[in-house]
C-alpha cells in the first residue's frame, strides 16, 4: 500500500483536501493540508500524531512504521532554511526524510469535517444538535448547543476528565447555571464568534489559546469561560477519528499522545 492509498482513504473515510480549500476561501483562511512528504515507499505502518515532532518520528523509527499523519501542517508556511541545530521542526522533518517516513498532513478539513475534530469536541462537552458558526457544503466550524444542565464547577470537573488534563482555565462562578455550551477548537475566539456564543446564548464558552480581551468581552457579557490547551482541545478529536478509521487502513497503526502537552 503506498502513501497515495492512505490519502485517498482519509479524504474519503472523514474530509477530502477541497473542504479546507473552501473552508480558505469562504472565510478568508491559510493551510497546507495534503502529502507533505512523499518518500514512495510501500507503507509499514501509520502513526497519528497531532503534530509532527521529534518524539513522534522517534515513536515512528521504534515500532518501524514509515508514515506518520498529523493534523497540525508539518510544513505550514514557506521554508527559507533548515537549522539542525536549533529548530526543532527542522529536525523533525530532516529525520522523516534521513528515514524515509512520509508524512500527511490533514488540518482544517478534519476540522471542519462533519465528524471532525470541531464536531467531537462538542461531543466531548456533552452536546449533538447544534447552530455552525461558519457552515461549509458538507460540516463546519464552531457551534452552539444545549447540553444536560449543571452548574459551573461540575461542568468543569467533566471536562477535565473527558479531556484528560487538568491544564483547564475556568471564569466563572462555581454556582453559575449551564445548560447552551458554545465551543470551537484549537484557537477559535475571535470578535465573530463571541457575537455567535452571544447571539446563541451561551453560558459558557470553550476554546484554546485565547486573549485577555476575548475573555473580558465574554465574562462581561454574562458567559463563562474555559481555556483549554490547542492540544487538548483538538487532540481528542483526531483521537476519535483514529479509532474511527483505523480497522480500515490496512496497515499497522498507532496513535500518539504527547500528554505533556495536555
Amino acid at each position: 500500500m503506498k502513501i497515495e492509498d492512505i490519502f485517498s482513504l482519509l479524504e474519503k473515510e472523514v474530509a477530502p483536501v477541497s473542504l479546507s480549500d473552501e473552508f480558505c476561501g469562504k472565510y478568508k483562511m491559510y493551510d497546507n493540508s495534503g502529502i507533505i512528504i512523499n518518500c514512495g515507499n510501500e507503507v509499514t505502518g501509520a502513526l497519528f500524531s497531532l503534530d509532527l515532532t521529534v518524539k513522534a518520528v522517534e515513536r515512528a523509527k521504534t515500532l518501524g512504521f514509515n508514515l506518520i499523519v498529523t493534523h497540525h501542517p508539518a510544513i505550514y508556511g514557506g521554508i527559507s532554511k533548515f537549522d539542525l541545530t536549533a529548530d526543532p521542526q527542522a529536525q523533525a522533518l530532516a529525520e522523516c526524510m534521513k528515514n524515509g517516513i512520509s508524512v500527511i498532513s490533514m488540518h482544517l478539513n478534519f476540522d471542519g469535517a462533519p465528524q471532525g475534530i470541531d464536531r467531537f469536541l462538542c461531543r466531548g462537552l456533552g452536546g449533538d444538535k447544534a447552530e455552525i458558526s461558519a457552515p461549509l457544503s458538507n460540516g463546519g466550524y464552531g457551534r452552539v448547543y444545549p447540553v444536560a444542565p449543571t452548574d459551573f464547577k461540575n461542568f468543569v470537573q467533566n471536562v477535565k476528565k473527558e479531556f484528560s488534563t487538568d491544564r483547564v482555565l475556568a471564569y466563572g462562578e462555581d454556582n453559575k447555571k449551564v445548560s447552551r455550551v458554545a465551543s470551537f477548537c484549537g484557537a477559535g475566539c475571535d470578535e465573530h464568534n463571541i457575537d455567535f456564543a452571544v447571539n446563541g446564548k451561551a453560558d459558557v464558552f470553550v476554546s484554546a489559546d485565547m486573549k485577555h480581551h476575548e475573555i473580558l468581552a465574554l465574562t462581561q457579557r454574562g458567559i463563562a469561560v474555559i481555556v483549554l490547551t490547542h492540544y487538548a482541545s483538538e487532540n481528542y478529536g483526531f483521537e476519535k477519528i483514529y479509532l474511527n478509521i483505523k480497522d480500515g487502513l490496512k496497515v499497522k497503526s498507532e496513535y500518539f499522545t504527547d500528554a505533556s502537552l495536555l
